[in-house]
């Protein structure tokens, strides 16, 4: 699945640089994720660092338009960085 930033994001700066997908921009109001580059950090972190960063509780939350199991975001990420299949 894909993450989702919420209305309820302060535009703190804290999950843009965090996130090892580049998934992550500012948007028109707020800082928005690109569902398409969105690993929810699978292959790099065992949980997602832009949630642990966050200041503000239940901000960064699963994107219900978005759903994928841990295969697909393993596959997501081997397609963004080329890596090769352990």
């Amino acid at each position: 699945m894909a993450l989702l930033i919420t209305k309820r994001c302060i535009n703190c700066d804290m999950c843009e640089p965090e996130c090892p997908n580049q998934a992550i921009s500012m948007g028109e109001e707020i800082y928005q994720i690109d569902a398409t580059r969105c690993t929810e950090c699978v292959g790099h972190y065992d949980t997602p660092t832009c949630q642990q960063v966050c200041p503000i509780d239940n901000t960064i939350i699963i994107d219900p338009q978005h759903v994928e199991n841990q295969e697909q975001l393993w596959e997501k990420f081997v397609l963004l960085h080329h890596a090769d299949r352990l």
